[in-house]
C-alpha cells in the first residue's frame, strides 16, 4: 500500500512517497508529484489563509491526483490540473467553513432560538391535540382519510385522486367539507 505524506521542511513543503515493495508507483507520477506538492499548498493556502487547513487540503489534492493520474490525458498538463484540483478544494473547505461558523452564529443568538413554551402553552397544545385528534375520529372515514393525506401526509389533489382512485373534483369536494366539519368541531 502506498502513502502520500506532506512533508515541511522550514518554508517549503514537499512531498515523500512510502510504498510497499509489492505496488511501484511510476516514477513519472513520483516526480510530479514531488515537484507540484509545494505548489498545491501554496493554492490552498491563498485561498484559506491558514496553514493547517491548506495543509489537509494539499494533502487531498494529492492524493486525488495520484489515484486519478491514470485519467489525466496529458501528463504535461498535470501542474494545472492539480492547480485548479488545490483551488476547488480549498474552495469547498472555505465555503463549508462559512456555513458552518454562520449556521452556529445564528444559534448562537438568543432572538432567533424557538421560544421556550411555559407549562400553560403546553397543557393547552395538548388539549388542543385531543380535541383535534376526537374531532377527527368523529368524522366519517372517507371524509377522514381525504383530510389526513392531503394535511397531514402532504399529498396533493391530484395524488390522493390516484391513491383513492376516484376524481381530483371528489377530492376536493370531500376536503372541503372536512375541513367545514373539523372547525365546527373545534370551535
Amino acid at each position: 500500500m502506498q502513502e502520500l505524506v506532506l512533508v515541511q521542511s522550514g518554508q517549503s513543503k514537499s512531498i515523500m512517497l512510502r510504498e510497499s515493495a509489492a505496488e511501484a508507483v511510476p516514477r513519472e507520477l513520483e516526480r510530479l508529484l514531488a515537484e507540484n506538492a509545494p505548489l498545491a499548498y501554496r493554492v490552498a493556502l491563498g485561498v484559506l489563509r491558514n496553514p493547517a487547513e491548506a495543509e489537509d487540503v494539499a494533502q487531498e489534492a494529492l492524493i486525488r491526483a495520484y489515484r486519478k493520474f491514470d485519467r489525466l490525458r496529458d501528463a504535461r498538463r498535470f501542474r494545472s490540473w492539480l492547480v485548479r484540483v488545490s483551488f476547488r478544494l480549498a474552495l469547498d473547505r472555505s465555503r463549508s467553513a462559512r456555513r458552518r461558523e454562520l449556521r452556529e452564529t445564528l444559534w448562537a443568538r438568543p432572538e432567533l432560538r424557538p421560544p421556550v413554551q411555559s407549562v400553560e402553552e403546553i397543557a393547552a397544545s395538548r388539549q388542543f391535540e385531543e380535541r383535534l385528534d376526537r374531532a377527527l375520529d368523529e368524522l366519517p372515514d372517507r371524509l377522514r382519510l381525504v383530510i389526513l393525506l392531503t394535511a397531514l401526509e402532504g399529498h396533493s389533489v391530484d395524488e390522493v385522486a390516484a391513491l383513492l382512485d376516484v376524481p381530483a373534483g371528489t377530492v376536493k369536494s370531500r376536503l372541503f367539507a372536512a375541513r367545514k366539519r373539523l372547525a365546527g368541531k373545534l370551535r
